[in-house]
């Protein structure tokens, strides 16, 4: 299994060491030497304020100073120490208050979404007469769980435990590797683009202030295009703000790469004028519906998340949900090449069967 982590929101942050410092009460004669960016660092004292990041992920004790990085909970000092024993393979733990945090630690945390969402994947199915041990357990009674969580994965649903048991949730929710989910036979046939995994759903929304192509307005029409195939909307008269709410769908291919969308404006006597484009990234979205395409999954769940950053097309984040059995993900997305337009889709998995 491959630790290949999908990182989508990039900073120029070494770390949150000065921040963390002061809300610990002391300061670091270090701190000049560390500086958090608003970014990053905004993002994570976000996470640390919601309710459930505000005990430990593994005995529930409260103002846990201490996180795993790669799972994205946050921990207490004797929870921290049996993490820390498992290695650095399976749990990175980091202080909130004295280490130095790079910036592919902060998206790690900020991507799985803190203790609650870690916890539905790793505590899914905690058998009868196994409980989480209390903030006053002792360090077998700790070791036990926590090994069974996280080293193990003896909690998870049965259909995640084929994947390592040195990967991490983040791993299972947007970085996982697709290849351990073919069949040997699909395997040695994945340059074959007559062989899908999947067909994805794409809801084609609406426009939003889109650029100008004829006298005062334009005719706009969306192009999808996955592998080798091409669908496309139907073409809205007069309009910079369409609304479509129109479904297409694609055949996945196995090895696929980012969804391709171009907007155009028809016209009648002349070549179609381009109003701008873009690209989605489907890795999250794929491994997330693979992994958790699953009926018996708890409902409205947020498994996976794509990260606004200055690499992508994202107006904001993009969240992927389990919702009544189907993987969802709604994307906003401004056209790139073009001097204005935005285009809002909505992106769902249907699986082979």
């Amino acid at each position: 299994m491959s630790n290949r982590h999908y990182e989508y929101s990039k900073s120029t942050s070494g770390n949150l060491y000065h921040e963390y410092s002061l809300q610990g009460g002391g300061k670091s004669n270090r701190h000049n030497e560390y500086k958090p960016t608003s970014g990053s660092s905004k993002k994570l004292k976000e996470l640390l304020l919601k309710s459930d990041n505000q005990v430990c992920a593994d005995c529930n004790a409260p103002d846990p100073k201490w996180a795993s990085a790669n799972i994205g909970v946050f921990l207490c000092l004797k929870c921290c120490s049996v993490h820390r024993n498992l290695g650095l393979d399976i749990s990175k733990v980091l202080s909130l208050t004295l280490d130095e945090w790079m910036e592919e630690d902060i998206d790690s945390m900020v991507e799985v979404g803190g203790n609650s969402s870690a916890n539905s994947i790793y505590e899914a199915y905690v058998p009868k007469g196994i409980s989480k041990p209390k903030p006053n357990a002792s360090i077998e009674e700790r070791t036990k769980f926590i090994r069974s969580k996280y080293e193990l994965q003896e909690f998870l649903k049965p259909s995640l435990r084929m994947v390592s048991s040195k990967s991490s949730f983040k791993s299972c929710a947007s970085g996982v590797n697709i290849d351990s989910f073919y069949s040997p036979a699909t395997s040695r046939n994945a340059s074959d683009p007559s062989i899908s995994i999947g067909t994805l759903k794409v809801k084609v929304v609406r426009g939003i202030d889109l650029a100008i192509r004829d006298f005062r307005s334009s005719d706009p029409y969306v192009v999808l295009a996955l592998g080798q195939e091409k669908v496309k909307t139907s073409v809205i008269s007069s309009n910079l703000n369409p609304v479509w709410n129109e479904e297409l769908k694609l055949r996945v291919p196995q090895r696929c790469g980012p969804l391709k969308l171009q907007v155009y404006d028809h016209d009648t006597f002349s070549a179609d004028d381009i109003m701008g484009e873009a690209e989605v990234d489907l890795q999250p979205f794929i491994a997330a519906a693979t992994a958790f395409a699953d009926e018996d999954f708890p409902d409205n769940v947020q498994v996976g998340r794509w990260l606004k950053s200055n690499d992508n097309a994202l107006v904001e984040d993009s969240t992927i949900n389990f919702i009544s059995g189907i993987v969802k993900q709604g994307i906003h997305l401004k056209l790139q090449h073009v001097e204005c337009g935005e285009l809002e889709l909505e992106l769902e998995w249907i699986p082979l069967h």
